[in-house]
């Protein structure tokens, strides 16, 4: 049965619910989209079935963030993918994109209960747009200059982490 995950904002405005299989916070991308929507070192999402996302309180408050790819040149465009946050204290919720509709991934650090369990390993992504300043964690880790070869649920099963 997947795991009900719980987050809320920082301020407490919103609060959600949604099931996930993939609840290990094993991936952190430093793209810089996630360094600037997320924080100094980027972000760690995880993945959810789109269709259990309940939103306790404070949908009034969410915004939708649409990130621009190839700022400040002729290729600029939005991405398809959607950043939804609260409105009043800036904390990113969740990331929603049209290419996978039927998922969902929040962000690690929104996330309240349960613990997440810590993973043996990270994989750190997008190494080819981290800055010099940001440091990856210590200990066990893979560095990908882009995306790893799998996808979240790919990891999970390969790593006996997929809750069924």
């Amino acid at each position: 049965m997947p795991i009900l995950l719980k987050g809320s904002c920082h301020c407490g405005l919103v609060r959600f619910t949604m099931e996930s299989k993939t609840p290990v916070p094993y991936q952190l991308c430093a793209c810089s989209i996630c360094r600037k929507v997320g924080g100094v070192g980027g972000s760690i999402n995880l993945g959810a079935d789109n269709s259990s996302l309940r939103i306790i309180q404070g949908k009034e408050h969410i915004k939708v963030y649409q990130a621009v790819l190839d700022r400040d040149t002729p290729d600029q465009k939005h991405a398809s993918s959607e950043r939804s946050f609260c409105g009043n204290c800036s904390s990113m919720l969740w990331l929603w994109d049209h290419h996978w509709p039927e998922l969902i991934h929040p962000f690690a650090s929104a996330i309240d209960e349960p613990e997440l369990k810590q993973p043996e390993e990270m994989y750190c992504i997008m190494q080819s747009s981290k800055p010099s300043y940001v440091r990856w964690p210590q200990g066990k880790k893979q560095v990908f200059d882009t995306y790893g070869e799998e996808s979240i649920e790919e990891w999970h099963k390969k790593n006996g982490e997929f809750v069924e």
